[in-house]
């Protein structure tokens, strides 16, 4: 069965277009704190269409030449459950392989299960843990290398 959906590299536009259907975010992105973490630095921003409306999102950047960080991404409630976080994610893969990237690394928190099990599911290692004050809103660091 075909996807219902592409995946191609966006604006920050569109990725907000998105964030703004994500309950879990409460607005707290914006297009002028997108750009500052962007600005300067390579990163990627993919975006799922349905039907030419952005459905998901996963925006990301150098940390070093060596070193992408995954920082952002969602799927808006109605589109859950379809795969498209996991094509996000293999699509991201693709794109740091192919510009010579050799880890990613990447963020979660137990509020997001279904991220967490992804990110294992997919090969990434829990590289460390971020206190900030409660299991809810700590950080679990994660971890990925290419060859």
């Amino acid at each position: 069965m075909e996807p219902c959906y592409t995946i191609k590299p966006a604006s920050l536009e569109d990725l907000l277009l998105v964030d703004s259907q994500i309950p879990e975010f409460d607005g707290r992105n914006t297009f002028s704190k997108l750009q500052a973490k962007c600005a300067d630095i390579e990163h990627l921003a993919l975006v799922a269409y349905i039907d030419n409306e952005p459905v998901a999102f996963k925006l990301g950047y150098a940390l070093d030449s060596n070193t992408f960080y995954s920082w952002l991404g969602a799927v808006a409630p109605k589109c859950r459950g379809q795969g498209i976080a996991q094509a996000l994610l293999n699509a991201q893969e693709a794109w740091v392989k192919t510009n010579n990237y050799r880890t990613i690394k990447v963020k979660s928190t137990n509020r997001f299960p279904a991220m967490l099990s992804m990110l294992i599911k997919n090969g990434y290692a829990i590289t460390g843990y971020e206190d900030r004050g409660s299991p809810q809103t700590s950080k679990i660091l994660f971890s990925k290398d290419f060859d």
